[in-house]
């Protein structure tokens, strides 16, 4: 029979290897408002090689459906992209760091409201994280299986 002790430990082993491997994949949907005459930002936190999908959706003008949009990158440079009313980009982080956002309402005088999606997927070793779990989870589970049938042997 089997202590639980003994197979406690590699538990915990395999609990804090996971831990450690785990980046969680980001999407998230958000709405906000921009008031007229202001700019709100959002800021995503990203590593080296994540792939980053921004879309975004203006609504909310009597006089037009646009906001002034521009985006600030970890490697320091920014993008204008200027009155847009829908926008949808894709880019792959060059650097660790902070993507800010930026949506600016500065010349007009209506409220208008934005519908945020974007999602952010990790790699790891070049391939997406949850690729290299699942590779790690079916290593770990063969690897329990032959140590549950190298004790079940009499020699």
């Amino acid at each position: 029979m089997i202590q639980p002790k003994k197979i406690l430990i590699p538990f915990l082993l395999v609990v804090a290897l996971f831990s450690l491997l785990a980046q969680a994949g980001m999407a998230t949907t958000a709405t906000f408002k921009v008031a007229a005459g202001e700019e709100v930002t959002r800021t995503l936190n990203l590593a080296v090689d994540d792939r980053v999908l921004v879309e975004f959706t203006v609504s909310g003008g009597q006089y037009g459906n646009t906001l002034h949009f521009f985006a600030t990158y970890p490697n320091g440079t920014a993008k204008d992209f200027s009155l847009v009313s829908n926008h949808n980009q894709r880019f792959v982080a060059d650097k660790d760091g902070e993507c800010v956002l930026h949506f600016s309402n500065a010349g007009s005088s209506e409220d208008k409201y934005v519908s945020l999606d974007y999602e952010i997927q990790h790699y790891i070793f070049g391939m997406p994280q949850m690729l290299f779990l699942t590779i790690v989870i079916v290593i770990i589970c063969i690897a329990a299986v032959a140590v549950f049938i190298l004790m079940g042997k009499t020699h």
